[in-house]
């Protein structure tokens, strides 16, 4: 009778065991790059469109995000889920709007090895790939310290303050929330953040967009009749538009009009906007990871990259994280 193999060990690692174990920002740059190249190269990895489900609460979504990145390997293969849910209505009751789960599995059995709470994940791979795309492709500022605008100061808002440091060292950053506390909550953190050289709230996001050479926003999703309100007239004519927010602000007019126009990935974008979610888009130019082996210059003009999410992105991070926390003793090791 042939000898069973001793499964791995499953560790569950709790929303403070990952931030305890989340790398530093250079590493998550270079993690959040590495899964844009594999979504890119052929045979680099499997991303399926995000299963959706839409619970009672208005502008709600559960999604499962499966994702395997192949290495040069079966040991170097990542294998993985997100299963994520965004509940809108959360804002109100004081609760984060997305929560999540991330699953490991082992590529040569497929048993899970880790469970990781996937709060901290979604936040800080979220930003690691808007800082890869303002790094890239960024505007040319000159002699001044640049200008960038977020808007939306939720978990993302926060999570992106360290990135927008890191990439736009002395940025004045432009502040805009629907809900005037919350930006000023954000404001506050931002002062304190290493790289960042001022903050401003705004009275309005059109305020905030109108003087800043990076526009990001992370507004809550919210019903179709209210999207696509941020339109060409809002824009500098150099811009970089980073939305995470699908097109909750960003206008179709904006992705038309750009000189380049990018997405993390695109058979998900198409999905989504066959689907509704990006009413009058046009056609990628190309994914980022795409741009980035190509070595794609940035044009002049504006340049939207539009990133949706990926459960790749949980994976490689979860992957890592995972390696750090065992290296420091953090999380339970569970019974099989």
């Amino acid at each position: 009778m042939p000898t069973i193999p001793e499964l791995p060990p499953l560790r569950w690692l709790s929303a403070a065991d990952v931030e305890a174990a989340m790398p530093a920002i250079p590493e998550r740059l270079a993690l959040a790059e590495r899964t844009l190249v594999a979504l890119a190269t052929p045979d680099g990895a499997e991303l399926p469109p995000k299963l959706a489900i839409h619970p009672r609460p208005a502008a709600s979504f559960v999604h499962a995000m499966p994702a395997i990145y192949r290495g040069a390997t079966l040991a170097e293969d990542r294998i993985g889920m997100k299963w994520v849910a965004g509940f809108a209505t959360n804002t109100a009751l004081g609760l984060p709007g997305i929560s999540a789960t991330v699953i490991l599995n082992d590529p040569a059995t497929g048993f899970p090895t880790a469970i990781l709470d996937g709060g901290p994940i979604t936040a800080q791979r979220t930003a690691a790939v808007s800082g890869v795309a303002i790094a890239r492709f960024g505007p040319a500022i000159g002699e001044r310290p640049p200008r960038a605008a977020l808007i939306g100061a939720g978990v993302q808002g926060h999570s992106h303050l360290p990135v927008f440091g890191h990439v736009l060292p002395g940025v004045e950053l432009q502040l805009f929330d629907r809900d005037r506390s919350r930006a000023e909550v954000l404001a506050r953190a931002a002062a304190g953040t290493p790289g960042i050289g001022g903050v401003t709230v705004h009275d309005t996001a059109r305020e905030a967009v109108e003087v800043s050479d990076v526009v990001l926003t992370a507004a809550s999703f919210g019903p179709a009749a209210e999207r696509q309100s941020m339109t060409n007239a809002w824009l500098a004519e150099g811009a970089t538009i980073v939305p995470i927010d699908y097109a909750t602000y960003c206008a179709a007019e904006v992705a038309r009009d750009a000189s380049l126009f990018l997405v993390d990935h695109r058979d998900q974008y198409l999905y989504n906007r066959d689907g509704g979610n990006f009413d009058g888009y046009p056609e990628p130019h190309a994914m980022l990871g795409e741009a980035i082996l190509a070595g794609t210059p940035r044009p002049a003009g504006r340049v939207v990259v539009s990133h949706l999410g990926v459960g790749l992105a949980d994976v490689v991070f979860a992957d890592a994280i995972v390696a750090r926390a065992m290296r420091l003793g953090l999380g339970i090791e569970l019974p099989r």
